[in-house]
């Protein structure tokens, strides 16, 4: 057992702001106590963090074109590029909201994927033969962190559904087990050995076949860059953003549900369903509103996060689970 362990439970998505920042950023909301971010400039959130990072060169990633899918209209503008591709969590490089730098140490040339678990054929199979057997398209999707932060992004990737469909799973899967690259040479966040890394997330079968779960392999109509999750990442724009797992090295189908990274260090915050919802608020905060990168506007917070057309009857059987922790 860990003596520091607590500190690690206390992050939401990636990594928690200390206490002292969350209060001199929030308002109590009533008599309850309850915790909401506050609107402060973009300055003085940067600030927060340490010094503004100056913000990554978009046109220095390859294109990456295709088709834009408008089913998927998110119903407001666009996070601007350079915030929402310099303000990441990726642990794996650093505690700070700023790790673009430290995560283009990642290489990604010749990225292979373990497809494994009670599949057809165990194997493993590179992301540039993966991309000749998917359609690629543009989804514009909504993400909101449990950290109560927002964008909206214009992903290039393709149904998560098509890769399981290519992977055969046996009648007996029932879940899909994503685990993300730990490589101590060009990662140092895994020196922090008191997290479970590798990093691992995971849904049910009948998540992954739904039309929203997304494998993203782009963004901006570029490759997706490596602070993003590069070169391939999960995008699931119903649940809180640390389900949408980065970096894919592996992807195990199962019969047995995971216990995925944060549930693992804390369950009573992060559990193994994280769907958004407004009015279950983080045992430390408030999830009634967001704050949209780019702009610091602070707008409500919806219900699957606005997605639950296309989603709510996936749970309707599932009354007595916690589905939005």
């Amino acid at each position: 057992m860990f003596i520091h362990r607590r500190r690690g439970w206390e992050i939401a998505e990636r990594e928690a702001t200390p206490e002292a920042i969350v209060t001199g950023r929030r308002a109590l909301l009533g008599a309850a106590g309850a915790v909401a971010f506050g609107a402060a400039p973009a300055e003085a959130q940067w600030n927060i963090f340490g010094q503004r990072p100056t913000m990554p060169k978009s046109a220095e990633r390859p294109p990456l074109a295709a088709p834009r899918n408008a089913k998927y209209d998110p119903g407001r503008a666009i996070t601007p590029e350079p915030e929402a591709t310099s303000y990441n969590n990726f642990y794996e490089f650093g505690q700070s909201k700023s790790v673009f730098d430290e995560a283009q140490a990642l290489k990604t040339a010749d990225w292979k994927i373990e497809l494994a678990g009670m599949i057809a054929k165990p194997r493993t199979i590179g992301v540039d033969d993966l991309l000749k057997q998917v359609s690629l398209e543009e989804r514009v999707y909504r993400h909101r962190c449990v950290e109560a932060w927002a964008m909206t992004v214009p992903w290039v990737g393709f149904q998560l559904s098509e890769l399981v469909r290519l992977a055969e799973p046996t009648s007996n899967a029932k879940y899909l087990v994503f685990t993300t690259l730990a490589d101590k040479a060009t990662m140092p966040g895994l020196r922090q050995s008191w997290y479970p890394w590798p990093y691992t997330e995971g849904v049910t079968i009948d998540e992954a076949m739904n039309e929203l779960a997304f494998l993203s392999v782009g963004m901006f109509g570029k490759v997706i860059p490596p602070q993003n999750g590069a070169p391939i990442r999960l995008t699931l724009p119903w649940k809180y953003g640390f389900k949408s797992a980065k970096s894919i090295v592996k992807i195990t189908f199962t019969d047995t549900r995971p216990v995925n990274f944060w549930q693992a260090l804390q369950d009573s915050e992060y559990g193994f369903w994280a769907n958004v919802n407004p009015e279950i608020p983080h045992p430390r905060w408030s999830q009634a509103k967001e704050r949209l990168l780019g702009t610091d506007e602070m707008v409500a917070t919806r219900i699957w996060n606005g997605y639950g057309e296309f989603v709510a009857p996936l749970y309707a059987n599932l009354k007595n689970e916690r589905l939005f922790a």
